[in-house]
């Protein structure tokens, strides 16, 4: 039997999930590609701003659920930030301690957040370092470390209503073409990319599910090749998505394509993007816009129609000193002239 402070635990997350609507679904009107019609999710609308504020939910509810968050529980996790932010909200709104191990190089407003909501951040040399000190930090405090790296694909639900899936369809009902050819997710810890992939091959949809994957993450070459045991050596530049291990959160087998996307193409799509939608986006979503513009240009190639549908994971305010800084661009990831050139021929 759950204690009463764990019933109203999950009451008080229900209750927050109630007050809040769904996510916009935006559709961007570009003449270059007739009769294709592309959409982003705006995840950045959730209370704490990012796509991230759905898996912290369920993580929340899966820890309670299962005996492993109770009163006064220290609640500890690895991430580069968007996570610990939205997992900072759920851990105020309990009453409980929190943790976030990130790397050094994490934007410094997504640390003013979790800062914000009461958190406080504990910081590692390498991306590498972030899930030993994890562990060695709930040991040593007797907390509970959330691990979204393995448990985001079993916390959320994604045969019943509420996932992310069945909230895109749902809204694309009255569409030109309700069933999109293409729904675009880059991977973080794999979380949505399954919850999106199971929950159309339970619907029989016929959408196909493209993962596109940043610099220095071993995920497109574990999708080609099964190796579970790949590693790099450095990080993901592309913040909140790109993993340097295989996670167990990552499913392959409900993957239909994988694409890579250079760094520079991320931001340099992101700078584009900030003038289509007269906003900032993070550079994850320019990750992902990529991937869209890739596979519109050759739906228009082979004189198809229909629809593409892609995640607006976060805002771009977050990374003000990073992404949306020409210098720190210029030294942290390259030239991305021939990538802004390379959109502005797709759109000729």
């Amino acid at each position: 039997m759950m204690s009463q402070w764990t019933t109203r635990a999950i009451n008080e997350i229900n209750a927050d999930y109630q007050r809040s609507a769904d996510t916009h679904l935006i559709r961007l009107a570009l003449p270059a590609f007739p009769g294709i019609y592309l959409y982003l999710k705006d995840e950045s609308t959730h209370p704490t701003g990012s796509l991230k504020h759905r898996l912290a939910r369920s993580l929340f509810l899966y820890g309670l659920c299962n005996g492993w968050i109770e009163e006064g529980t220290t609640i500890i996790e690895a991430s580069s930030g968007s996570t610990a932010v939205s997992e900072a909200y759920f851990a105020r709104l309990l009453g409980l301690p929190f943790i976030a191990v990130m790397p050094a190089s994490t934007a410094r407003r997504k640390i003013e957040q979790i800062e914000f909501y009461g958190g406080r951040c504990h910081f590692v040399d390498s991306p590498c370092e972030i899930y030993a000190a994890s562990e060695q930090l709930a040991r040593e405090l007797n907390g509970h470390y959330m691990d979204q790296f393995t448990f985001a694909e079993r916390a959320t639900d994604w045969r019943g209503n509420n996932n992310i899936a069945e909230s895109i369809f749902r809204q694309m009902a009255n569409e030109p073409f309700p069933v999109p050819d293409h729904i675009v997710m880059s991977a973080g810890t794999g979380g949505t990319s399954a919850t999106i992939g199971r929950w159309l091959r339970l619907q029989g949809h016929d959408t196909q599910l493209t993962v596109v994957d940043p610099e220095n993450s071993v995920f497109m070459d574990y999708w080609h090749n099964g190796d579970a045991s790949l590693r790099s050596t450095v990080g993901s530049r592309i913040e909140g998505i790109g993993r340097p291990r295989v996670e167990p959160s990552f499913v392959p087998g409900v993957i239909d394509n994988m694409l890579r996307v250079p760094d520079a193409a991320s931001v340099a799509t992101i700078l584009w993007l900030q003038n289509v939608l007269g906003r900032r986006v993070g550079a994850s979503t320019g990750t992902n816009m990529w991937g869209v513009l890739q596979l519109a240009a050759q739906m228009r190639e082979e004189g198809r129609t229909g629809a593409i549908v892609t995640l607006l994971c976060d805002s771009g305010e977050r990374y003000l000193e990073s992404y949306y800084n020409p210098q720190w661009v210029a030294s942290n990831v390259g030239d991305i002239r021939p990538f802004s050139e390379q959109i502005n021929t797709l759109l000729g």
